[in-house]
Protein backbone atom coordinates (compact mmCIF):
# COMPACT_ATOMS: atom_id res chain seq x y z
CA UNK A 1 0.00 0.00 0.00
CA UNK A 2 3.11 2.64 0.98
CA UNK A 3 4.34 1.78 -2.41
CA UNK A 4 1.14 2.33 -4.44
CA UNK A 5 1.01 5.85 -2.66
CA UNK A 6 4.75 6.81 -2.56
CA UNK A 7 4.21 5.53 -7.17
CA UNK A 8 1.18 7.90 -6.86
CA UNK A 9 2.99 10.40 -5.50
CA UNK A 10 5.82 10.34 -8.34
CA UNK A 11 3.77 10.46 -11.04
CA UNK A 12 1.97 13.81 -9.71
CA UNK A 13 5.16 15.41 -9.30
CA UNK A 14 6.62 14.56 -13.00
CA UNK A 15 3.11 16.08 -14.24
CA UNK A 16 3.38 19.08 -12.23
CA UNK A 17 7.51 19.36 -13.44
CA UNK A 18 6.50 18.65 -16.76
CA UNK A 19 3.53 21.45 -16.89
CA UNK A 20 6.45 23.74 -15.02
CA UNK A 21 8.58 23.26 -17.76
CA UNK A 22 6.29 23.44 -20.48
CA UNK A 23 4.70 26.84 -19.99
CA UNK A 24 6.71 30.19 -21.34
CA UNK A 25 8.61 32.36 -19.51
CA UNK A 26 6.63 35.57 -18.56
CA UNK A 27 7.77 38.69 -20.52
CA UNK A 28 6.19 42.22 -19.02
CA UNK A 29 4.65 43.48 -22.46
CA UNK A 30 6.36 46.70 -22.94
CA UNK A 31 4.77 50.04 -22.87
CA UNK A 32 3.91 51.27 -26.40
CA UNK A 33 1.66 53.53 -28.10
CA UNK A 34 -1.66 52.85 -30.25
CA UNK A 35 0.16 53.49 -34.27
CA UNK A 36 -0.74 56.84 -35.59
CA UNK A 37 0.52 57.35 -38.77
CA UNK A 38 1.40 61.08 -38.94
CA UNK A 39 2.67 63.00 -42.41
CA UNK A 40 5.31 64.66 -43.10
CA UNK A 41 5.68 68.69 -41.76
CA UNK A 42 4.72 70.97 -44.39
CA UNK A 43 3.89 74.57 -43.97
CA UNK A 44 1.61 77.24 -45.26
CA UNK A 45 0.93 80.73 -44.79
CA UNK A 46 -1.95 82.20 -43.15
CA UNK A 47 -3.79 84.22 -45.24
CA UNK A 48 -6.67 86.50 -44.05
CA UNK A 49 -6.84 90.09 -42.59
CA UNK A 50 -5.57 89.46 -39.24
CA UNK A 51 -2.97 91.46 -37.44
CA UNK A 52 -0.51 88.77 -37.37
CA UNK A 53 1.00 86.50 -39.88
CA UNK A 54 2.70 82.50 -39.47
CA UNK A 55 2.89 79.31 -40.98
CA UNK A 56 0.62 76.99 -39.98
CA UNK A 57 1.06 73.11 -41.16
CA UNK A 58 -0.56 72.50 -44.26
CA UNK A 59 -2.53 69.37 -42.72
CA UNK A 60 -4.74 71.99 -40.62
CA UNK A 61 -7.44 73.99 -41.52
CA UNK A 62 -8.27 77.99 -40.22
CA UNK A 63 -11.60 77.72 -38.70
CA UNK A 64 -13.19 81.11 -36.82
CA UNK A 65 -12.99 80.68 -32.75
CA UNK A 66 -16.87 80.01 -32.07
CA UNK A 67 -15.61 80.34 -28.11
CA UNK A 68 -19.34 82.97 -27.16
CA UNK A 69 -17.03 85.51 -25.84
CA UNK A 70 -14.14 84.76 -28.35
CA UNK A 71 -12.81 88.50 -29.63
CA UNK A 72 -12.04 88.89 -33.33
CA UNK A 73 -8.69 87.53 -34.57
CA UNK A 74 -9.25 84.51 -32.18
CA UNK A 75 -9.56 81.38 -34.29
CA UNK A 76 -8.57 77.64 -34.11
CA UNK A 77 -5.76 75.58 -36.25
CA UNK A 78 -7.84 72.66 -36.56
CA UNK A 79 -6.11 69.46 -37.73
CA UNK A 80 -9.00 66.97 -39.02
CA UNK A 81 -7.12 63.95 -38.84
CA UNK A 82 -5.23 64.18 -35.14
CA UNK A 83 -9.00 65.75 -33.96
CA UNK A 84 -6.34 68.51 -32.41
CA UNK A 85 -7.29 72.28 -32.04
CA UNK A 86 -4.64 74.82 -31.28
CA UNK A 87 -6.21 77.57 -30.10
CA UNK A 88 -5.13 81.26 -30.76
CA UNK A 89 -5.77 84.53 -29.51
CA UNK A 90 -5.00 88.20 -29.79
CA UNK A 91 -5.39 90.52 -27.83
CA UNK A 92 -3.97 94.69 -28.19
CA UNK A 93 -2.01 96.17 -25.31
CA UNK A 94 -2.37 99.90 -26.69
CA UNK A 95 0.71 101.03 -24.92
CA UNK A 96 -0.78 100.12 -21.51
CA UNK A 97 1.41 98.54 -18.93
CA UNK A 98 -1.25 97.78 -16.65
CA UNK A 99 -3.07 95.85 -19.58
CA UNK A 100 0.43 94.51 -20.15
CA UNK A 101 0.24 93.04 -17.13
CA UNK A 102 -2.79 91.57 -16.55
CA UNK A 103 -2.32 89.58 -20.13
CA UNK A 104 0.30 88.27 -18.65
CA UNK A 105 -1.01 87.25 -15.41
CA UNK A 106 -4.28 85.89 -16.84
CA UNK A 107 -1.62 83.57 -19.27
CA UNK A 108 0.18 81.94 -16.53
CA UNK A 109 -3.81 81.21 -14.77
CA UNK A 110 -4.95 79.42 -17.71
CA UNK A 111 -1.89 77.52 -17.27
CA UNK A 112 -1.51 77.18 -13.78
CA UNK A 113 -5.64 76.20 -13.45
CA UNK A 114 -4.36 72.60 -15.24
CA UNK A 115 -2.22 72.12 -11.92
CA UNK A 116 -4.39 69.68 -10.03
CA UNK A 117 -4.26 67.28 -13.36
CA UNK A 118 -0.59 68.13 -14.29
CA UNK A 119 2.26 66.02 -12.94
CA UNK A 120 4.64 69.13 -13.68
CA UNK A 121 4.77 72.37 -15.75
CA UNK A 122 7.80 73.67 -17.30
CA UNK A 123 8.49 77.19 -18.26
CA UNK A 124 10.85 77.54 -20.92
CA UNK A 125 11.65 81.17 -23.03
CA UNK A 126 12.93 81.02 -26.47
CA UNK A 127 14.27 83.41 -28.98
CA UNK A 128 12.36 83.00 -31.88
CA UNK A 129 14.28 83.29 -35.50
CA UNK A 130 12.60 86.65 -35.95
CA UNK A 131 14.08 88.01 -33.06
CA UNK A 132 10.59 87.55 -30.60
CA UNK A 133 10.89 86.12 -27.36
CA UNK A 134 8.15 83.67 -26.35
CA UNK A 135 7.46 81.92 -23.05
CA UNK A 136 6.53 78.16 -23.82
CA UNK A 137 4.73 76.27 -21.17
CA UNK A 138 4.77 72.21 -21.12
CA UNK A 139 2.37 70.24 -19.25
CA UNK A 140 2.71 66.55 -18.08
CA UNK A 141 0.11 64.20 -17.38
CA UNK A 142 -3.50 63.88 -18.07
CA UNK A 143 -4.69 67.22 -19.28
CA UNK A 144 -6.50 68.63 -21.35
CA UNK A 145 -3.80 70.73 -22.89
CA UNK A 146 -0.31 69.93 -23.41
CA UNK A 147 1.40 72.85 -24.44
CA UNK A 148 0.89 76.53 -24.54
CA UNK A 149 2.21 79.66 -25.34
CA UNK A 150 2.74 83.59 -25.39
CA UNK A 151 4.17 86.12 -27.59
CA UNK A 152 4.61 89.61 -27.10
CA UNK A 153 6.11 92.95 -28.05
CA UNK A 154 4.97 94.08 -24.66
CA UNK A 155 3.34 97.61 -25.68
CA UNK A 156 1.12 96.75 -28.83
CA UNK A 157 0.75 93.20 -29.54
CA UNK A 158 -0.06 89.85 -27.55
CA UNK A 159 -0.71 86.52 -28.76
CA UNK A 160 -1.15 83.21 -27.23
CA UNK A 161 -1.56 79.62 -27.99
CA UNK A 162 -2.55 76.28 -26.56
CA UNK A 163 -3.39 73.18 -27.59
CA UNK A 164 -6.19 71.10 -26.73
CA UNK A 165 -7.43 67.31 -27.17
CA UNK A 166 -11.22 67.05 -26.77
CA UNK A 167 -11.03 63.12 -26.49
CA UNK A 168 -10.57 60.84 -23.84
CA UNK A 169 -6.89 59.36 -24.92
CA UNK A 170 -4.69 59.08 -22.44
CA UNK A 171 -2.53 61.30 -23.30
CA UNK A 172 0.88 58.51 -22.97
CA UNK A 173 -1.12 57.17 -26.38
CA UNK A 174 -1.20 60.29 -27.88
CA UNK A 175 2.22 61.20 -26.88
CA UNK A 176 3.65 60.84 -30.57
CA UNK A 177 0.68 63.11 -31.87
CA UNK A 178 1.35 65.86 -28.83
CA UNK A 179 4.91 66.01 -29.86
CA UNK A 180 4.43 66.51 -33.37
CA UNK A 181 1.90 69.47 -32.95
CA UNK A 182 4.22 70.87 -30.64
CA UNK A 183 6.95 71.27 -33.54
CA UNK A 184 4.17 72.82 -35.55
CA UNK A 185 3.53 75.43 -32.87
CA UNK A 186 7.48 76.33 -32.69
CA UNK A 187 7.37 76.59 -36.34
CA UNK A 188 4.48 78.66 -36.03
CA UNK A 189 6.08 81.36 -33.58
CA UNK A 190 9.30 81.00 -35.73
CA UNK A 191 7.76 82.39 -38.06
CA UNK A 192 5.27 84.91 -36.36
CA UNK A 193 5.08 88.25 -37.70
CA UNK A 194 2.88 91.47 -36.59
CA UNK A 195 1.08 93.45 -39.31
CA UNK A 196 1.51 97.10 -38.61
CA UNK A 197 -2.42 97.46 -40.41
CA UNK A 198 -5.18 94.72 -39.64
CA UNK A 199 -6.75 95.77 -42.85
CA UNK A 200 -3.49 94.98 -45.13
CA UNK A 201 -2.13 91.21 -45.58
CA UNK A 202 1.54 90.48 -46.50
Amino acid sequence: MNSLKALIFLMGMVVITAACSSSPDYVPKPKGYNRIDLPPHQYTALTGKYPYQFEHSAHAVIRPDTFARAEPYWIYVYYPELRANVQLTYKEVNENPKKFQELINDAYKLASKHQIKAEAIEEMVMKTANGKTANLFQLEGEVPSQFQFYVTDTTTHFFRGALYFPSATKNDSLAPVIEYIKEDMVHMINTLKWKKDSNVEF
